[in-house]
């Protein structure tokens, strides 16, 4: 009876307002709570309800709320936002280019520079900028301005194009306005957001919208499947912007957009400052690429034929497919068919959202996971380590007349893997770096092919792909796997 007196009083308190009658000449009992708390409490279900809306998450009420601004929010926020340029030199290729004759009268292809335009936030006052990797990508140079006019040259730390995530380095003599890092676990569907950065190009621009989805996953940036989904327009030049919550503070990495047309139609996706902050603290460390706690398991998806046979009410977690035997999962008593229901607590919805949680974790640590086994849920215990780097880590040049020549490769171990994203359970010999200008650079060779036969014979050993590579042939065949396709080919060079 109590609540229906209450939306009694804020029904009267609308019309009356509808009726050009002021809020305060609404009756209503002294003692009785004010109108905005009275909704509040009715939309999230009455005083023994389960939400808690806090004195952040509020109803907004009457026209003095409703003309609040989001201006100090921006103010304290803005100035660290910041422009990232990033250009190339690439040689235009003249059509006249190899003709003798025509190449006196119009010369050869000039190089020419090609340039990006993206995002910025520094989280730290000593200069560190985090942008996305695919503003920098294979940049000469990247320059940083400051909304006041300043622009620096900077120098970048570490990046990582499977997290499509770039630590970006700035000097001063002077400290630099910065924002916090906040907690991006802590973020709930319909907290007001603003996602600020330079779009198109044309200056600094502030957006607001709220949290529109949580755990995105499969979005096709990048091989990272947990991202903030925003109604905050996000547009190009944006990607590496800011999105900040009502305390200021970053929760996210403006990173892409769904649309048909190039522009916002509400639909913006950012990387979660928790992940942020894990990328951050590597580069600021001096790693030499972005490590992930390893636990000597491999996972797939749960489908609903899966969950089915397990007697689960529906698909959920990541199944275990392997384990390795002398890994930290295999020490815990974890097996093939278990199913990870939770990390630390956090409830793991998919696949996506384990290596999510798993990279965002200290080397080092432990972490406590509820794993559905035979049938019954327990909680398991398991190490954090660092992948290891197995039993040889040479690596070898391929010299010789093969199209392998210049490349250099190494067998695989978990830590190799690692860096060279590929999965931590593969076998076989790597390519990890090619000499530009050799042979392997113009078949289009790469760091992360996998060489598995050449002219006839399994490779399993670097010095054995050496031995091979270095025959005085003139054909070549070969099988190579790259993201998990098979390629065959044969040729003659």
């Amino acid at each position: 009876m109590r609540a229906k007196r209450y939306l009694l009083l804020a029904l009267c308190a609308w019309m009356a307002v509808a009726g050009g009658v002021s809020a305060q000449e609404a009756t209503k009992p002294a003692e009785d709570p004010g109108l905005s708390d009275v909704l509040t409490d009715l939309l999230n279900g009455g005083k023994d309800g389960t939400a808690t809306p806090g004195p952040d998450r509020r109803v907004p009420f009457g026209r003095e709320e409703m003309q609040l601004s989001f201006a100090p929010l921006v103010k304290d926020t803005a100035a660290a936002v910041v422009n990232v340029y990033a250009s190339k030199q690439v040689k235009a290729r003249s059509p006249f280019e190899g003709d003798p004759f025509f190449e006196q009268f119009f010369g050869r292809g000039a190089p020419r520079n090609r340039s990006s335009l993206g995002s910025g936030v520094l989280v730290d006052a000593s200069g560190i900028v985090v942008t996305n990797n695919h503003v920098v990508q294979d940049a000469d140079q990247v320059k940083v301005a400051l909304s006041d006019g300043r622009e620096f040259t900077s120098k970048v730390l570490l990046k990582d194009d499977s997290l499509d995530l770039a630590v970006l380095k700035i000097d001063s003599d002077k400290p630099f306005p910065t924002i916090a890092i906040g907690d991006s676990d802590a973020l709930q569907v319909g907290d007001l957001v603003l996602a600020i950065g330079n779009p198109f190009g044309v200056g600094q621009t502030t957006t607001s919208g709220i949290v529109s989805a949580l755990a995105r996953t499969h979005i096709g940036v990048s091989d990272s499947g947990f991202f903030i989904q925003t109604d905050a327009a996000i547009n190009p030049g944006n990607s590496g912007g800011a999105l900040i919550n009502m305390g200021g503070q970053l929760i996210g990495i403006n990173t892409a957009i769904f649309s048909r047309t190039g522009g916002s139609i509400g639909i913006g996706f950012a990387i979660p400052s928790n992940m942020v902050r894990a990328f951050t603290e590597a580069a600021k460390g001096g790693a030499e690429f972005f490590e992930r706690p390893f636990i000597g398991a491999s996972f797939e998806p749960v489908t609903p034929q899966i969950a089915e046979s397990l007697g689960m009410d529906h698909p959920a977690g990541a199944l275990i497919s392997s384990v390795d035997e002398n890994g930290p999962a295999a020490r815990a008593g974890l097996k093939p068919g278990d199913v990870v229901l939770s990390f630390n607590g956090a409830a793991i919805e998919h696949m996506e959202a384990l290596d999510y949680r798993l990279a965002t974790q200290p080397i080092g640590g432990k972490a406590t996971l509820s794993v559905l086994t035979k049938g019954e849920e327990k909680a398991v215990e398991v190490a954090l380590e660092r992948a290891p780097e197995g039993a040889s880590t040479n690596e070898v040049l391929l010299g010789g007349r093969s199209p392998f020549a210049g490349a250099k490769v190494a067998v695989l171990s978990p830590r190799l893997a690692q860096r060279l994203r590929v999965a931590t359970d593969t076998k076989g010999v790597v390519i990890v770096g090619v000499d530009g200008g050799s042979a392997a650079a113009g078949f289009g060779f790469q760091a992360g092919d996998i060489v598995r036969e050449l002219n006839g014979e399994t490779i399993d050993t670097a010095e054995k792909l050496k031995q091979l590579a270095e025959e005085d042939t003139r054909w070549w065949r070969f099988t190579v796997e790259r993201d998990g396709r098979i390629m065959r080919q044969m040729l003659r060079y």
